[in-house]
């Protein structure tokens, strides 16, 4: 594919959104340490099922807006009213069953957080602080395993096709295609 700037990307790269793009070179496959980033991501990516990333990415603003920018405390807090609240926020996808969801994982979010100290700890436990390099793949042992441990805590919306995109979106799976401007091996 021929890009304005002469940089070769993904093929899941969108050329005609800007934003895509951005996202694209500057934070899918970065490494992400941050709670609240992670915390942002894991309820942005639960939101994705059954619909394409960039739809997602398009209403981050307005998901931002609506859920507090993705402040645990707050979220965890939701009550009913704001639940139906944010049902009735044309801004984002407003499907029922995400939006509880995104309530329960907040509070089991805080939960690991308990545990392992961070989210960040728990999540890059899972391959002892390494970058794990992989493409072409929807899911792996890893996100196995991974979505498997957060159902057992009573997560919602964390598949292991969810959990693995997830990975790749905070940098654990380094994915960027052969012959992407970005693409790394391992080191």
């Amino acid at each position: 594919m021929e890009w304005e700037d002469g940089k070769t990307r993904c093929r899941w790269a969108n050329p005609k959104n800007e934003r895509y793009i951005r996202y694209h070179d500057e934070e899918w496959g970065v490494p992400v340490y941050d709670d609240h980033k992670l915390f942002e991501m894991l309820i942005l990516e639960s939101f994705q099922a059954g619909l394409s990333w960039e739809c997602v990415l398009n209403k981050q603003e307005a998901f931002r807006k609506a859920f507090d920018d993705f402040d645990l405390e707050k979220v965890c807090g939701y009550d009913e009213e704001k639940m139906i609240k944010l049902k009735e926020n044309p801004g984002i996808i407003r499907n029922q069953l995400k939006i509880r969801a995104a309530v329960n994982n907040a509070k089991i979010f805080r939960e690991i957080q308990k545990e392992y100290g961070s989210f960040s700890e728990y999540v890059w436990h899972w391959t002892e602080g390494k970058v794990v390099y992989e493409r072409g793949e929807s899911r792996s042992e890893l996100s196995d395993k991974m979505s498997e441990d957060l159902k057992k805590r009573g997560m919602k919306f964390v598949g292991t096709t969810i959990i693995y995109a997830y990975l790749q979106a905070v940098g654990v799976i380094y994915s960027h295609d052969e012959g992407c401007f970005l693409e790394r091996k391992e080191t």
